[in-house]
């Protein structure tokens, strides 16, 4: 398992967190998915390396931003 931490702008509540989730466990490889809108922290846990360019991506469709803090 790999696990890889972003750090998310514009999040502000618990909807936030269900829209990002959404769209990054939508990821072929995705197991798990840790994201906090009072931290901005996204840990995205996945069976594979994934490209950070999907992840953002998906953040990006959820309509945020995000930058790879690990």
């Amino acid at each position: 398992m790999t696990s890889t931490e972003y750090q998310v702008t514009g999040m502000t509540c618990g909807h936030c967190e269900l829209s990002i989730r959404e769209e990054v466990g939508e990821i072929a490889g995705v197991e798990d998915i840790q994201v906090s809108a009072q931290t901005g922290r996204l840990v995205v846990t996945s069976t594979e390396e994934i490209d950070d360019a999907q992840i953002l991506a998906a953040v990006a469709d959820a309509g945020y931003s995000a930058v790879r803090s690990s």
